[in-house]
């Protein structure tokens, strides 16, 4: 068996296993692929097999070179994730990657918006071009419940339970969780959907997706991408934002104004609270001014 089989098997096993989804399994698989690269380029013939913790040190410091220690962590972590799984599957007996420590890291704090800087990339949108009514709802959607983009764009027409004020979310792993929907977002959905998706060339298959292209199938996340940096160009704001800004901005907009943590970690879908407790080192002077105002020794 070669490098090929072995990671085809790896990503069989993310897949049927681990549920992961398509995007996550790329980011595994293009680790090991990179360290095959590695390993062709300096003409050494070895086995996922057989490779030793010295070859792959020699890989991990070719690497440290090119990329930041956050992608030199991942990578770590992507490749002690296929060695586990060669010994789990009895190809190999030991991993080559036991000893060798990721980069310390501190913790990132994701960027947000302020509400008005929400408002103004919404309002920037040109409502007299045919994507525009489709463009507002989605950003609105993205930043009322608070999506990851991948959730977005997969969004159905049979996830909307308007009538008990909630969506269907299938996220990480395919996991599924109810997300509360405000009448506004709704309002935005509904006028999208009523009076410019139903004139579109719906394509066989995408008849339940309910952000569509102009061809009638299903949006990228790199479109996306693209109409939130335009927005952002379009308004000057100077910070480099992504989807995600909008989930972390809804997030970090609810703890400010006093939602639980428990219920902001159900929203977002974060299997551990710790993930979700990032947020609370957003704005230390919110949580300052928390305390001044309710203390019993203030």
């Amino acid at each position: 068996m070669n490098w090929t089989t072995y990671i085809k098997s790896y990503q069989s096993y993310l897949k049927i296993e681990r549920g992961l989804s398509k995007n996550t399994i790329d980011n595994y698989s293009f680790d090991i692929e990179r360290l095959c690269l590695f390993l062709e380029s300096n003409e050494i013939a070895i086995s996922p097999i057989k490779i030793s913790e010295e070859t792959i040190q020699q890989f991990i410091y070719s690497v440290s070179k090119d990329v930041n220690a956050r992608s030199q962590a991942r990578i770590i972590s992507g490749l002690k994730s296929f060695f586990s799984y060669l010994i789990f599957e009895d190809y190999r007996n030991d991993n080559p990657m036991e000893l060798i420590e990721a980069p310390r890291l501190g913790r990132k704090l994701p960027d947000t918006l302020a509400t008005d800087e929400i408002d103004a990339i919404i309002n920037a949108v040109d409502l007299s071009k045919p994507e525009g009514e489709r463009n507002q709802a989605m950003l609105e959607t993205l930043y009322g419940c608070g999506l990851r983009v991948s959730e977005l764009v997969t969004l159905k027409i049979s996830d909307l339970f308007f009538d008990e004020g909630f969506i269907k979310i299938t996220g990480k792993g395919n996991k599924q969780r109810f997300v509360p929907i405000s009448p506004i977002t709704q309002k935005y959905i509904l006028q999208y959907k009523n009076f410019v998706r139903n004139h579109l060339p719906i394509q066989k298959g995408h008849e339940d997706t309910l952000f569509l292209n102009r061809r009638g199938k299903q949006l990228t996340r790199a479109m996306i991408f693209t109409i939130i940096k335009e927005l952002a160009v379009k308004i000057s704001l100077n910070k480099a934002i992504s989807p995600h800004t909008f989930r972390h901005s809804f997030a970090t907009h609810l703890l400010e104004n006093g939602a639980d943590l428990r219920a902001i970690q159900m929203m977002l879908g974060h299997e551990s609270i710790t993930t979700t407790e990032i947020y609370v080192h957003l704005d230390r002077k919110h949580l300052t001014q928390i305390m001044n105002a309710f203390h019993p020794r203030k």
